[in-house]
């Protein structure tokens, strides 16, 4: 059997296995077709293809052998999971690989650029405190041209029935599920909240969510203090980043507070163009490092796996034209304020890494999830891009395994999460209007601010005030990092 890599717009493309004087369309069943793709990526990608011993390189000598091993399983998920690994490199939860498969990778790619079908509602869930079994959800956030939005929904509302039904520990999720719901909303009452009477009744649509939410500036004495709420790295909203940050040079800004408490992470890309817009005066110095398998790592030089700061903002569309190309606006910062959660993940901690070895990182919030790890998107083609050749467009199924570990300029990164030094909980009973100065979080970083005050530390007092589900997590690309590859 053969192996080709090669390099493309210093990512790496790994071509699909095949073997000698064998054609991929001939020997391979129609019914094993989707199979075939997700062990031949799975075989050419996977950050822990070594440790397994079903992906060995040596496993197969014969398409005849590969077959039979494919038709062991009825269906691609099954293949998928089998494949996985369980590293030592995630002490906190050794379950969370964060590797996903889809059948259907338009809804997957829509997700990358915020495009979903949803209520608008951003929620947690926490149980009753009388310990009852009974759960009440809290409005977190809602997402701007959303139902929600629309029917008058705001931050901290608590929800206790969905469809005239209890909210509990076990069921929230599924009173979700529907595309339609009506809900029930109730006080707080000391975490044991009482019906209102009110209901409303939600319809899930197509939104497309501007992840830069709140790019504002606070006035506070000889401050000018930006603060960026920026909800999803998504390269499609790149400009509006870059837009923000033009703002805050014309606008004084002196320190900035970027709040990344619901931002579960994306493209790492925009993640070097933020780090970019926050500093400046590290163009061309190393952001990160990026780690794949052992066969891609020694495939390339090293230089192929740095990701380094930039001064442009650049856009290619599918066959590599450039459509979008402005010069970044950079604050030349040397201390960030940033707001962080058990929300905060991926290309979130990513900026919070990379920017460390440079200027100070300062922290306000609770502790964030602790994902070192990135993905690709791998579609059925000879060289699994999504205009690849021999492209199969005979099935939507697409891949969204680990493929890489993300290190800063000195190697670190954080598996266990980052602990923030000004510790804050949100409180369900007082949430704030975001971006408001005195809502809690960002009055607490205001205050670290002016006055170098860490104040005293307010997260979670009791376990049970804890969240324990959050509707993010319903989402297809939930705490994803990715790279792209074209």
């Amino acid at each position: 059997m053969k192996k080709y890599f090669r390099l493309k717009n210093l990512l790496v493309l790994v071509l699909a296995l095949t073997f000698v004087n064998c054609s991929k369309t001939e020997d391979i069943p129609q019914n094993l077709e989707v199979n075939d793709f997700v062990w031949g990526g799975m075989n050419a990608y996977y950050k822990w293809q070594g440790l397994i011993p079903d992906l060995s390189d040596s496993k197969f000598s014969t398409r005849e052998q590969l077959n039979s091993y494919l038709s062991g399983f009825s269906e691609p998920t099954e293949l998928f999971n089998s494949l996985l690994s369980y590293p030592n490199e995630f002490p906190k939860d050794p379950n969370r690989v964060f590797s996903w498969i889809t059948d259907d990778y338009v809804a997957l790619e829509n997700s990358f650029q915020g495009l979903r079908l949803t209520s608008g509602l951003k929620l947690v869930a926490v149980e009753y405190a009388d310990n009852s079994g009974n759960a009440y959800v809290v409005v977190r956030d809602v997402i701007a041209g959303s139902d929600a939005e629309t029917k008058g929904i705001t931050r901290g509302m608590i929800i206790t029935e969905v469809n005239g039904t209890q909210i509990t520990t076990g069921n929230v999720n599924q009173l979700f599920t529907p595309n339609n719901f009506t809900i029930s909303l109730a006080d707080y009452n000391g975490g044991n909240p009482t019906p209102n009477g009110t209901t409303i009744s939600i319809v899930k649509t197509e939104v497309t969510e501007n992840p830069v939410k709140i790019a504002s500036i606070i006035n506070e004495g000889a401050n000018r203090i930006g603060y960026l709420m920026y909800n999803q790295f998504a390269s499609d909203f790149d400009a509006q980043l870059n837009q923000a940050f033009a703002d805050f040079r014309i606008g004084g800004v002196t320190d900035l507070v970027l709040d990344l408490r619901y931002n579960g992470g994306g493209s790492v890309t925009s993640a070097i163009y933020l780090s970019s817009m926050i500093t400046g005066q590290f163009t061309g110095e190393v952001f990160a490092n990026k780690i794949w398998n052992e066969k891609v790592m020694a495939s390339f030089s090293s230089e192929s796996f740095i990701d380094r700061f930039t001064d442009r903002l650049l856009k290619r569309d599918t066959s590599g034209n450039i459509i979008l190309d402005e010069a970044i606006n950079s604050l030349n910062l040397t201390t960030l304020y940033v707001i962080v959660s058990d929300q905060t993940a991926s290309a979130s901690e990513l900026i919070i890494n990379s920017l460390r070895p440079y200027i100070n990182v300062r922290l306000i919030g609770t502790e964030t999830v602790g994902k070192q790890v990135a993905s690709i998107t791998l579609y059925d083609s000879d060289d699994y891009t999504r205009n690849g050749p021999n492209f199969n467009g005979s099935h939507t199924w697409a891949m969204q395994p680990i493929v890489l570990e993300i290190r800063n300029r000195d190697g670190q990164n954080e598996p266990n999460g980052f602990t923030a030094e000004v510790q804050i909980a949100e409180d369900n009973s007082n949430l704030g209007v975001l971006g408001d100065p005195n809502e809690p979080l960002l009055a607490r970083a205001i205050q670290y601010i002016t006055t170098g005050a860490k104040g005293a530390n307010f997260a979670y007092q009791k376990e049970s005030e804890k969240p324990f589900w959050n509707s993010q997590m319903r989402n297809i690309d939930y705490n994803n990092m990715y790279v792209d590859i074209r």
